[in-house]
């Protein structure tokens, strides 16, 4: 009886909080917004490039310069256009990827995306982490952004 009591107990807190998958970035990966907006205010050209994985709302509203879209990386679409963004795109060319839905904990396209990239062999990605959103951790502080419109999406 014990043991059944606690299996129903571990099955009851597994499906209340969910597993705890592993983050698929490594910690030299992930980059804070000061660092993203240094970086592309420089004249170097070592600029990454620069791919939005979260929903089409929020890039045609407002994204960080240069960005392309790749469709929400929660997706099945979204994961085949990030995979025909990079196609071309040499292993060791450094690659941004950010979204900005949500709080970072709870976004459902950064982590596949991510894990899209390693198993396409991408070997410098860097994953803008944004605790809260784009706009509270992008736009407020005052980087630079670009305004939106429809006819920047494939």
């Amino acid at each position: 009886m014990y043991l059944f009591r606690t299996f129903i107990l571990l099955f009851g807190a597994i499906t209340l909080f969910g597993f705890q998958a592993a983050d698929p970035w490594r910690a030299n990966e992930l980059v804070d917004a000061a660092t993203i907006a240094a970086r592309l205010k420089s004249s170097s050209g070592d600029q990454p490039l620069i791919l939005q994985v979260g929903f089409q709302a929020l890039y045609k509203s407002v994204r960080i310069p240069h960005a392309k879209y790749a469709g929400p990386g929660s997706t099945a679409e979204g994961l085949a256009n990030l995979e025909q963004q990079v196609k071309g795109v040499a292993k060791n060319r450094a690659i941004l990827l950010y979204c900005g839905c949500c709080p970072w904990e709870k976004c459902p396209n950064i982590r596949p995306a991510v894990a899209k990239l390693h198993e396409l062999g991408f070997a410098k990605i860097q994953v803008l982490k944004m605790p809260t959103n784009l706009h509270t951790d992008w736009v407020e502080p005052g980087y630079p952004v670009e305004k939106g419109s429809s006819s920047a999406i494939p």
